[in-house]
């Protein structure tokens, strides 16, 4: 009987686990809400981004097609505080785990538009920056991380191809001037760039497909 009743202990434990282990993959596995991102973004991020993140106000970022994984990253360092705005931490402040999840989700599942240069001057320094870097100056090629078209690498880069020349100016003068510090890599790379060389990176990049 004894060992009839440690036999029952030992199944019941085992049904437990698995009843634990099971929960954590499901909860690990949850697929994301296109329609409640949706919902959300036209509730909270409308304004600046427009409904679906497309080509609004050159000072926003385009969120058309980029990376969830990415998206989702600068959503939770803007309402924890590792990013720096005033305007998205109150944004992100009341978002949940879940809300994030969904907005990214739904942002990325929408086919990013191009875009393109309008500087045609400095279009050469900008894609020799971008597909070499400046060997004197150990700036990497942008490329390297971001991909020959820009596409960015999914849970590591993000998208640049076709964004806001005035977005990415503004993003990379803020690592420059340790405004932006939640990642150490830009911010040593930006250090070493000209005002000239921004210029003609952003523009650049606002073209590139």
């Amino acid at each position: 009987m004894k060992r009839l009743s440690s036999l029952i202990a030992l199944a019941s434990m085992v049904l437990t686990l698995s009843g634990v282990a099971h929960g954590s993959e499901s909860k690990k596995a949850a697929k994301p809400d296109l329609a409640a991102g949706e919902a959300k973004a036209a509730a909270v991020c409308v304004a600046c981004h427009s409904v679906d993140g497309s080509r609004g106000a050159a000072t926003y970022p385009i969120l058309q097609g980029q990376h969830p994984q990415y998206l989702a990253k600068q959503l939770t360092e803007f309402k924890e505080g590792v990013r720096k705005n005033a305007v998205m931490a109150g944004m992100a402040a009341a978002l949940t785990p879940e809300d994030i999840r969904n907005l990214s989700a739904f942002y990325a599942s929408k086919k990013a538009k191009d875009g393109s240069a309008k500087n045609k001057d400095t279009v050469a320094l900008g894609e020799k920056i971008y597909r070499g870097g400046i060997a004197k100056k150990a700036v990497p090629a942008c490329a390297a991380c971001h991909g020959p078209t820009g596409s960015g690498i999914p849970s590591q880069y993000p998208r640049l191809g076709g964004q806001h020349a005035d977005y990415t100016k503004a993003q990379l003068t803020a690592f420059r001037q340790g405004d932006r510090t939640n990642n150490a890599s830009m911010a040593s790379i930006a250090a070493n760039l000209s005002d000239k060389e921004v210029d003609a990176l952003s523009d650049y990049i606002a073209g590139l497909r």
